[in-house]
């Protein structure tokens, strides 16, 4: 039988151990506490909520990006000589690169603690993290390695002498 995951005097689990049943806010701030970490688990629920914070905030930035171009590019359209027409798009908004420039940063800022996330999880379900590689070929395979179950054995991967 495994042993129960630790946890402290606020009811948190330490870092090195997966905290199952975590919160929306708490996923998100322990995503970043966790910012590099490839040893120790991650829960379905750590690993899920923040991918739907990072979702929100990619659509956020991206989607305004694509709105705000859209919506600020003038386009007018011109006849020449022979009584052919074509659309003439005028510069956008210089906020719209903005908003593309934060959403560079936000990428850059959280590739690596994606990656350490992916192989948490994959720990959590006694899998090797280095196969997270499988879904770079077939990117399903993310959708899948999150959804496995936990797995008891997972615990091998802990490492609570790095509190």
């Amino acid at each position: 039988m495994a042993e129960p995951i630790p946890v402290g005097p606020d009811g948190v689990p330490p870092l090195w151990a997966p905290w199952y049943g975590i919160g929306f806010l708490d996923a998100f701030l322990r995503f970043f506490k966790k910012y590099a970490r490839f040893d120790g688990r991650a829960g379905r629920s750590e690993y899920w909520y923040w991918f739907l914070a990072n979702a929100i905030v990619t659509i956020v930035l991206y989607g305004g990006f694509i709105a705000l171009l859209i919506a600020t590019s003038p386009t007018t359209t011109v006849v020449d000589d022979y009584g052919y027409s074509r659309d003439v798009s005028g510069a956008p908004s210089p906020f719209a690169f903005v908003l593309l420039g934060l959403f560079g940063l936000w990428w850059l800022a959280t590739l690596v603690p994606n990656l350490a996330l992916a192989w948490r999880r994959l720990h959590d379900a006694n899998l090797p993290g280095p196969l997270w590689l499988v879904s770079l070929i077939a990117s399903p395979a993310a959708i899948v390695f999150g959804c496995l179950p936990s797995n008891p054995a997972g615990a091998r991967y802990d490492r609570p002498d790095l509190r």
